[in-house]
């Protein structure tokens, strides 16, 4: 009858258990994979997007994040708004937060 069933025979010691220290290790690693995958990019483009907005000013062309193309025809300092002009005959409003590109001079001409 043990043919089919196996026998069953006491535990012997159990294996020794890691450290706490084995979980710090871990920890420290996933803080430093998150830190320079994660954290340091983004604070990187943060960091540019916030110079690109100050160094923003009149006659500048640029891109705004809703796709619209323009040129920077005044530029309020106190409340962070710009008007851009799109042509001729109109004028936008926007928060200096929606400017996603200052484009090189001439590009509007040439589209």
């Amino acid at each position: 009858m043990s043919f089919f069933i196996s026998q069953a025979h006491a535990a012997g010691e159990a294996a020794p258990q890691g450290g706490g220290m084995q979980m710090f290790i871990m920890l420290g690693m996933f803080a430093v994979i998150f830190y320079f995958m994660i954290y340091r990019p983004q604070a990187k483009r943060q960091k540019e997007h916030k110079n690109l907005m100050a160094s923003m000013s009149k006659g500048d062309e640029v891109l705004t994040a809703g796709g619209l193309v323009g040129k920077i025809t005044k530029v309020s300092e106190e409340n962070d708004y710009i008007v851009i002009e799109l042509n001729a005959n109109n004028e936008v409003t926007i928060k200096k937060d929606f400017v996603s590109a200052v484009l090189p001079k001439g590009t509007l001409k040439s589209l």
